[in-house]
């Protein structure tokens, strides 16, 4: 089998018709991922292929360091094309490694080069890619209009004015650009100064007069609700695990005059704040019918010195070993025991915990939605090959695979649309490997439909785009 053809990870004959026939022309919603809405809004020509490639994926940029790149060229001041060959010189030794794959489709899906890429050709596609990258055909609009984009949510912080969301759906571009509240920096009270002064910005952005607990809950559902009129119908939450420490109201309260007076809060204070703020937040997801998004497990920013000089999201976050389930259990339950429990989406980053959040989720599903309660595609250092069949697998086994709403990007680049194809051929290629097995039956019709749904369907019903 030739690397990379039009089989590539498809090793059964059920599998290839699977996927030719019912996944490869699906369109893609991509409900979550980093991409920047001014680009979208602006239809951003980039410059060359490192600009778009390169330029913030710290993906690439853990495997150049380990492969004893010097910072000069990964996020230091080489020249772009200096930056490009570095990487070019990474590549082959990036072998199993899930960026060799992806590399390699985007050069194909976007480009159409089927070399691979090395130290050998790397100034030759560096000029030939940058060329095509200066084109219209690679603008931002129509990258997403080149990979069949339906619709895609954002990351957005509660204070974030939304106008490029706003603008790119007044300017009529057939893709929905749509905002995810994320309001994590508002609930993070780990430093007091820091969170004041975010209380101070989330003054700014509500109009609303912050001056006790009970306003600065209503500037977050003055943020809430713009984010429903500008077409927000979900939530995200990046933790490292579930907050819920037993707390009452007049505790909060006192806690948040602390905080504004200048005093130094206890750490089972910071808990009982976090729990407190999660749970107004989910009520007020389950309100407006939205989907709320938890993803846990990641422990972030363990360089200190590198952090330091390079800010976060530069490559030295993790898997961490947390507490999961008890939390999670008992934040699920008193949702539910007031019937406020919204559609939830919980991601998981560390595989340990599969199977406790894949059990997790059968427990709060009340027959009102199909799928309400989902086990999220393999996220962050488990969106790949072994982490997707894990997740599949798993949730296949304790709860119903049919159900799932699929992959997504997770992704700052517009370059990681080729994701999506490689999620796409793994399950069809599993689902062929068990009709091959006899333990499924040979209906690819009935089966050709699970997958379609998986790619596409099931999503664009859960989340109502």
């Amino acid at each position: 089998m030739k690397f990379l053809d039009e089989n590539f990870l498809l090793k059964t004959k059920s599998a290839q018709k699977l996927y030719h026939d019912f996944a490869v022309d699906q369109p893609i919603i991509d409900y979550h991922n980093h991409l920047p809405p001014n680009q979208i809004d602006e239809n951003y020509q980039f410059k060359n292929i490192t600009e778009i490639w390169l330029k913030g994926d710290h993906y690439k940029w853990r495997a150049m360091r380990s492969n004893g790149v010097d910072e000069h060229f990964i996020t230091g001041k080489a020249t772009d094309e200096e930056k490009f060959v570095k990487w070019a010189e990474t590549v082959p030794d990036t072998m199993r490694n899930p960026l060799y794959h992806w590399t390699h489709l985007e050069l194909q899906r976007y480009f159409g080069i089927t070399e691979v890429l090395s130290p050998q050709n790397a100034k030759k596609i560096y000029q030939q890619t940058s060329e095509m990258v200066n084109s219209p055909e690679f603008a931002c609009r129509s990258l997403l209009k080149k990979f069949k984009v339906e619709a895609l949510c954002t990351t957005d912080d509660p204070t974030d004015s939304l106008i490029h969301h706003q603008n790119t759906k007044n300017s009529g571009f057939g893709v929905k650009v749509l905002p995810t509240f994320r309001p994590d920096k508002a609930m993070d009270v780990d430093n007091e100064n820091v969170f004041l002064s975010y209380v101070n910005k989330l003054q700014t952005a509500s109009n609303v007069s912050i001056t006790d607990f009970t306003s600065f809950l209503a500037a977050i559902k003055n943020r809430h609700n713009f984010f429903a009129e500008t077409g927000g119908k979900l939530s995200d939450h990046g933790l490292n695990h579930i907050y819920a420490t037993d707390y009452t109201d007049a505790e909060i309260s006192k806690i948040f005059d602390d905080i504004l007076a200048g005093k130094t809060i206890s750490e089972h204070q910071k808990n009982q704040f976090k729990s407190a703020m999660l749970m107004h937040l989910a009520h007020l997801d389950h309100a407006k019918g939205w989907v709320q998004q938890f993803h846990l497990g990641a422990l972030r920013n363990n360089n200190a010195r590198l952090l330091n000089a390079l800010g976060p999201d530069t490559g030295f976050d993790s898997m961490g070993d947390f507490s999961q389930a008890s939390n999670l259990s008992k934040f699920l339950n008193q949702l539910d025991s007031t019937n406020q429990l919204a559609k939830t989406i919980l991601y998981n980053n560390n595989p340990v915990d599969n199977a406790s959040f894949a059990t997790m989720i059968g427990n709060f599903q009340d027959g009102t939605v199909a799928g309400k309660m989902q086990f999220g595609s393999g996220w962050w250092f488990l969106d790949q090959k072994l982490g997707m069949e894990e997740q599949i697998n798993t949730l296949s086994n304790m709860g119903l695979l049919s159900r799932f709403v699929g992959m997504l990007t997770d992704s700052r680049s517009f370059m990681s649309f080729p994701r999506h194809e490689y999620f796409r051929r793994i399950l069809c290629n599993m689902i062929g490997n068990d009709i091959e097995n006899g333990e499924l039956p040979d209906d690819i019709n009935w089966l050709g439909g699970v997958v379609s749904n998986i790619c596409y369907g099931n999503a664009k019903e859960y989340f109502g785009f």
